[in-house]
């Protein structure tokens, strides 16, 4: 297992699973793979929970669901993941009223390989950390944020990262859309 998670500036690995997209009969599950986002020259969040089923997850689920709209309007491709089956994935969205009608993949890593490669598995239970990455259109990773098992994080602030990073611009302290980012010139 990685004792370091997977840094900015790396490439973010290439992966192949399985994911929960739909509640519908038959329609349920979909191969997606690294290439989702970089195929469209899209950006990507890829946010990782630690199981499911569980208290704190369903709250940030949802609060990214909420925000799916804010993510698709900056060209972002969503993506949940943990490390629980596509099955448990699927019972879980058809029990839990907040999940029922999520609009992004929930990627199933049972063979919990991608989570070793992004170096965020916890060393005892081997479920993920709370981590969540942030992809250019090129696959590089240019923000990573991990969060102990017991505290949620905040979708308003991966939205701000994500707004700052895509002007490609110095963006000082507490930066929001539409303020003026540095001029050094």
């Amino acid at each position: 297992m990685s004792s370091r998670m997977l840094g900015l500036g790396a490439e973010f690995p290439a992966f192949e699973k399985t994911a929960v997209v739909s509640r519908e009969k038959g329609q349920e599950f979909q191969t997606i793979s690294n290439t989702i986002h970089t195929s469209e020259g899209k950006w990507m969040v890829m946010f990782w929970w630690p199981k499911d089923f569980t208290f704190v997850c369903p709250t940030e689920i949802a609060e990214f669901n909420k925000n799916a709209g804010e993510f698709a309007d900056r060209d972002t491709v969503l993506v949940g993941a943990s490390t629980d089956s596509e099955f448990v994935h699927l019972a879980w969205r058809n029990n839990h009223e907040d999940l029922r009608d999520l609009t992004f993949p929930m990627l199933a890593d049972t063979s919990k390989s991608l989570a070793e490669e992004l170096g965020i598995l916890e060393a005892n239970e081997k479920i993920a950390y709370r981590a969540t990455f942030i992809i250019d259109p090129q696959g590089i990773v240019r923000w990573v944020s991990a969060y102990d098992l017991s505290v949620g994080r905040n979708v308003e602030e991966v939205l701000r990262v994500l707004d700052a990073l895509q002007t490609d611009e110095l963006c000082p302290c507490n930066w929001e859309k539409g303020e003026a980012t540095l001029n050094l010139n």
